[in-house]
C-alpha cells in the first residue's frame, strides 16, 4: 500500500495534519514541520483507522534523519527539491 492510498498529498494545503519541506537545502529538504506554508508539501491522514498522523509525522521525521530524501533530491547544490510524487509513492508495509 502506499502512502496516496491512505492521504492527501499536495502543496498549498492549509488543512494538512503536517507539511514536509519541499525546496531547500540537502539537510532541511524532507523535514516535516507542524507549520504551514505553501510551498511545503502537506500531508493529511484520510484513513485515520488504520494510521495516526502524529505516529505518520515521526515516522517522517526517521525518514528524513535517515537521508531518505537525499538521493531523490533534484536541483543544485545550494537549493534542491523534492515532488510530491516523491512522497505519495513511499509504500506502507502493515503487520
Amino acid at each position: 500500500m502506499k502512502l496516496s492510498d491512505v492521504a492527501t498529498i499536495k502543496t498549498n494545503f492549509p488543512e494538512a495534519d503536517f507539511w514536509i519541506v519541499r525546496r531547500g537545502s540537502l539537510k532541511t529538504v524532507g523535514q516535516p514541520t507542524r507549520t504551514f506554508f505553501g510551498e511545503h508539501i502537506g500531508v493529511r491522514v484520510e484513513r485515520k483507522d488504520i494510521l495516526l498522523s502524529d505516529y505518520l509525522f515521526y515516522c517522517f521525521e526517521h525518514l528524513h534523519k535517515s537521508g531518505r530524501w537525499e538521493p531523490l533530491a533534484t536541483g543544485s547544490l545550494q537549493l534542491v527539491n523534492i515532488r510530491v510524487s516523491d512522497v505519495k509513492n513511499i509504500v506502507l508495509n502493515r503487520r
